[in-house]
């Protein structure tokens, strides 16, 4: 179904609905074992190499190179339509996708090429730069020492989000002397352990426990030659997160207007002889949709801003035009934050008003949409965010260009 005859409201672009109908059959299929998966704990390993067969993880490389120069309005409004499906998926993808838009952005000709045919060959990437160790905010306890003529990692990581699923692990570390390392850490390398003991209660399927790096060798061709992120990463970061979010607002809106249809008994002091009638439970649904709309919307505003960052850094890197554009979309995706978030969070506690007891049974895993939204909400804290587009509007000050978590 074209995402304007459901009511979402018209894609980032023409040619949006054809590009979206190449994956929706998958969508289809990875949501009808959503619920399953997620009371059993499996992982989604067949269902994301269903996307890595079908191109789903090219979308932002040229199609000389296997991808379908997507923009990044039309990957995030895809992002949304995966996590409608299940978010644990889109979650488990997001080191991937970033690692794309940093190649795509990478000052060094030889890294560009070279991981861009990686990519375009299936390959994909996982997250390894948060720690949990002792280091002081900016640094990392994970280190790549000189041994010889090699560079060998030393180090743990946790939320290590997709590497289970992954061919590569996107490190960050430092060397002896502090300065910062960036390399991709192949996963099946001798001395590299991948646990899957993440146990949040939301989000569960997105492998984001501990990885072990135990003298681990790195080919030097696997070194970033520039540890510097691309512009607009944290935008980037975030935004996935939104998208995530719209997408559990949509399943959450889809789901119990469904219910609501099929459901037979009403309550004596309700308003109508069957619930799809009753006002008030209408009313709800109604609410629960809008949020979702809402939501949705903003993520392709926001989107939207970080493609016309994206332009002007291909325009002229570190320029400050390319400044100026980064700047303002860090700006939206920061407002974008505390709303979004706070309306899908309503959205998934709110859908129960409109059912009965038994909307609580763990066979409908409606639960899992306020876990996951809850658990995506949790990283980063918004609780910030309000105050950094309060200092840019009030001062004009930029947002901070890196986050990062440390003892102080």
């Amino acid at each position: 179904m074209r995402q304007t005859d459901a009511g979402w409201g018209a894609g980032p672009s023409v040619r949006y609905e054809d590009l979206a109908d190449r994956f929706r059959p998958i969508f289809a299929e990875i949501r009808t074992t959503a619920v399953e998966r997620d009371r059993a704990r499996r992982l989604p390993h067949a269902e994301i190499g269903w996307l890595r067969e079908a191109n789903f993880t090219t979308l932002r490389l040229a199609p000389v190179s296997g991808g379908h120069g997507a923009s990044l309005p039309e990957l995030f409004n895809l992002l949304i339509e995966l996590s409608e499906a299940d978010s644990n998926v889109t979650n488990a993808l997001r080191a991937h996708f970033g690692f794309t838009e940093d190649v795509l952005c990478s000052t060094s000709p030889e890294w560009r090429i070279r991981w861009i045919e990686r990519i375009g060959s299936g390959e994909t990437v996982g997250s390894g730069v948060s720690e949990t160790g002792q280091a002081k905010v900016g640094q990392f306890d994970t280190v790549v020492r000189t041994r010889g003529v090699e560079r060998v990692v030393e180090g743990q990581k946790f939320y290590t989000t997709g590497s289970l699923f992954a061919d590569y692990i996107h490190l960050s570390a430092q060397d002896e002397d502090g300065q910062p390392v960036v390399a991709a850490v192949p996963t099946r390398a001798p001395g590299v352990t991948i646990l899957d003991d993440w146990d949040g209660f939301g989000q569960a399927l997105t492998a984001s426990g501990t990885v072990h790096f135990e003298g681990v060798v790195l080919a030097p061709e696997l070194i970033k030659p520039d540890p510097a992120r691309f512009p607009y990463a944290m935008g980037f970061f975030q935004l996935v997160h939104l998208a995530t979010l719209a997408g559990i607002g949509r399943a959450a809106a889809n789901d119990v207007a469904r219910l609501v249809a099929e459901r037979t008994r009403v309550y004596s002091h309700g308003n109508a002889g069957r619930t799809a009638d009753d006002p008030q439970v209408q009313a709800v649904v109604g609410r629960v949709r809008g949020n979702a709309y809402a939501a949705g919307a903003i993520v392709l505003k926001a989107a939207a801003a970080l493609e016309r960052a994206y332009e002007a850094h291909l325009a002229g890197a570190a320029s400050p035009a390319a400044e100026h554009a980064t700047a303002l979309a860090d700006v939206e995706v920061n407002q974008a934050v505390t709303v979004v978030t706070s309306l899908i969070l309503e959205a998934t506690t709110g859908l129960f008003d409109a059912l009965g007891a038994s909307a609580v049974k763990e066979g409908l895993g409606l639960d899992r949409y306020w876990r996951n939204a809850r658990t995506i909400a949790s990283h980063n804290p918004r609780i910030y965010r309000d105050r950094i587009v309060g200092a840019f509007a009030v001062n004009g000050s930029a947002p901070p260009r890196q986050y990062r978590v440390g003892t102080a």
